[in-house]
């Protein structure tokens, strides 16, 4: 087991005795999530996209939400996939731990994935990172005095996001 995927499994023991990580067999929200997650990213696209005339708030603080409903986009795909595990977290430390113990498989889970052909469903850790990025920026956006966002930074956690949805819902699909 790699390093990651200690930490992962220890901090999930954890988190299930504190219960803030909880047994659910409510699969019905798995596809609620998912609608969140897929209608959030559209919404985040058209504030990423808007140029507001001169009578509405400065470009700035429409990057600060479209950089956050990135952010959420991504966590309610993870809360689909969790529920998808039999799981429900209570809170964004708790996604990220459970997307990391549940979802990312280790080397022996990867090569039978690849040799049933279903590498579709590797879960890569770099996707877990990406939510990692994504919360803490959305954290500074939401928190911080001031924080300018280029264009460039903005489309990165975007397109991640875009990503991170896509293969959930590829992965969930089954």
């Amino acid at each position: 087991m790699n390093i990651e995927k200690e930490i992962y499994s220890e901090k999930f023991k954890e988190f299930l005795k504190d219960k803030r990580i909880k047994k659910s067999n409510q699969f019905f929200k798995i596809k609620l999530f998912l609608q969140k997650a897929e209608n959030s990213l559209l919404i985040a696209k058209h504030i990423k996209d808007l140029n507001p005339n001169k009578e509405e708030p400065k470009k700035l603080y429409w990057d600060y939400w479209a950089i956050t409903i990135s952010y959420y986009s991504m966590l309610y795909a993870t809360k689909a996939a969790i529920i998808s595990k039999g799981y429900e977290v209570k809170d964004h430390d708790a996604a990220q731990i459970a997307l990391g113990y549940l979802l990312v498989p280790d080397e022996i889970e990867k090569e039978d994935l690849e040799l049933l052909n279903q590498s579709y469903k590797i879960f890569e850790d770099e996707y877990v990172k990406s939510f990692e990025d994504a919360k803490i920026e959305s954290h500074r956006a939401r928190y911080s005095a001031i924080k300018k966002y280029t264009g460039r930074r903005l489309g990165e956690i975007f397109e991640n996001a875009k990503k991170f949805v896509a293969k959930l819902s590829l992965i969930l699909e089954d």
